[in-house]
This record gives C-alpha cells, structure tokens and sequence, in this order.
C-alpha cells in the first residue's frame, strides 16, 4: 500500500513538474512571438459567414468583381492567415477566398454535428453566397484532399486544382496511414498537457523558416482540443474509387524539403494522373506557400493562365 502511495504522489509530481515547465516556456514563446514582423496586406479583406448547423464557417474575401476567383484552403491546425503571403499577389488577377475550415480558426465546433468531411458542402454554400459559378480552388496539406474532395463532389464547379503537400483521395496509401498513426502517438503528450506544445511542434514540422513557424504558430491559436473531433472524418473522403476522366486541370507541387513520403507519394499521384502537371519548389518545407512565397505564388499564375 505504502508504494503504491509513494508511486502515485511521484507520478503527480511528475506531472505537475512538467504542466509547470510547459506552461513557462509556453509564456516564454508566446512573448517571443508577439515580437515577431508580419507583413502588412494592401488588400481589403471583408469578413463574411455562413450558418451551417450549430456554427457558423467563416470566410474571407476581397471586392473584386467580373473576374475568376481562387479558393485557398489552409492546412491542419492552422487558418485563413497562413494565405497571407498570397493575397496582394493573387488578388491583382483574381476574386481572392481564403476560409478558416470548420474546427480552425474563427469557424469554432461549437455544436455543429458536421465535421471536416463536410467541408465541400460548406465550401459550395460560399460559392452559391458569392454568386460563383466556378472556381479554381489551391489547397496545402489537409487543405489539398478537401480541394479534391470538392471537385470531386461538384466537377462542374471547378476552374482548376492546385495540391501542395497532398496525395490522391482516390487511392489508399498504407504508409501513410503508418506514418499519421506514428505522427499521432507524438502528438497525444504534448496535447493532453499543453495545447502550445503541441501547436509549436505543428509548426515545426510545417515550416522551416523560423519567422514563418511563428506565423504558423499564431495561426493554430483557434484549433482546440474539441478541434480534433471534428477531424476525426478527414479519412472518410479517402477511399478506393475508380479513375474518371477529370474535366479540369491538376497541379501536383511538393516543398523541396518536406519529408520523403511527402514527395513520394505525391510523385505517385502525378504519374497516375494523366496530363497532371507536378512541380517542386525549392528551399521550401510542407508549407511551401509559406517558406517560398514567391515562387508558389508565380508557379500557380503560370499554371491557371497557361492551362
């Protein structure tokens, strides 16, 4: 009885010791990060909603008008600003909608039943709210299977996909969902005892410049504990499904510096795709939008105007 006290009171302190120094070198971060340069937009970007169920999904946009439009989608964990870096640019050819995914950002679960497996129902009620018949839709990461998952749901609706980060949802990878279990035992420490831990660690496995890990950081501080519910169904668009002819254009790109799986089996896809185009982009991580800008921003201009 005796040791089992003694084990249990050592356990407790244990814990406590260590929600202790999480919680001061969070602060410590956290001051760090409010120190850090952010670019400053040009563009106006108005703040809009949608009801669904529960909720509400909230999206940006700016007032460009008789032009085409391009959707970015965020990557898991983050928001709407890790597309800071694509707004004035694109915004000069293109209506520009960037959304923060359900459970992300400003689009908090509340007591909405949907989860991340209906995004490209919420998606097409922005399209209907903004009276956009088609769209050319760029997504990184988590952000890249929801972009095809759309236009796999309203092919009519879709100008062109760009994939930063992804693979193809019509076929399943047993390496990755190997790797994402690996990647989630990491994960589930840092989440039970601090929400900061866990939110530097995504940034670090993101980004690799270190101004944009701190951007990244600021942009996961709406994804929450009850977040992972809602993402929970992200598997649910992935299955086996027969090859259809695509009756738009896909843009395959990879960070030059994003793990080997990553690039691995986003070849695969590329050579499975017929007339797909890949492409990657140098000194960049998974976030390549973030980590080379420049670079991503022209590669997909010349990609939607040269289709």
């Amino acid at each position: 009885m005796i040791k089992i006290k003694l084990f249990i009171i050592g356990f407790l302190v244990v814990v406590i010791t260590t929600k202790l120094w999480l919680e001061v070198s969070n602060l410590v971060y956290d001051r760090s990060i409010e120190q850090s340069i952010k670019m400053d937009m040009k563009t106006i970007m108005l703040h809009k909603t949608i009801p669904i169920q529960g909720t509400e999904i909230h999206y940006f946009s700016n007032d460009k008008q008789d032009t085409e439009s391009i959707l970015f989608l965020h990557p898991a964990f983050s928001d709407h600003s890790c597309f800071d870096n694509q707004i004035d640019f694109f915004a000069e050819h293109f209506k520009v909608i960037t959304v923060d995914l359900l459970g992300h950002g400003l689009s908090s679960v509340g007591k909405s039943k949907d989860k991340i497996d209906q995004s490209a129902k919420h998606l097409n009620e922005i399209l209907l709210k903004e009276n956009i018949k088609k769209i050319h839709i760029v997504g990184v990461s988590m952000g890249s299977l929801l972009a095809r998952d759309f236009a796999v749901k309203f092919p009519l609706k879709t100008l062109s996909v760009t994939a930063l980060g992804g693979y193809d949802i019509n076929h399943i990878y047993p390496e990755i969902n190997k790797a994402q279990r690996k990647e989630m035992s990491k994960w589930l420490f840092k989440v039970l005892f601090s929400m900061s831990a866990f939110r530097r660690y995504a940034a670090s496995i993101s980004v690799i410049k270190e101004e944009e890990q701190a951007n990244f950081y600021k942009s996961t501080k709406g994804f929450t504990r009850k977040s992972f519910m809602v993402m929970s169904a992200l598997e649910n668009i992935v299955a086996e499904r027969e090859r259809n002819i695509r009756s738009y254009p896909l843009l395959i790109l990879s960070g030059e510096k994003d793990n080997e799986l990553a690039l691995s089996v986003a070849r695969k896809w590329h050579d499975k795709e017929s007339e797909s185009r890949f492409y990657i982009i140098k000194n960049a991580g998974h976030c390549a939008n973030m980590d080379n800008p420049i670079e991503f921003n022209k590669t997909i201009l010349d990609f939607i105007t040269n289709k």
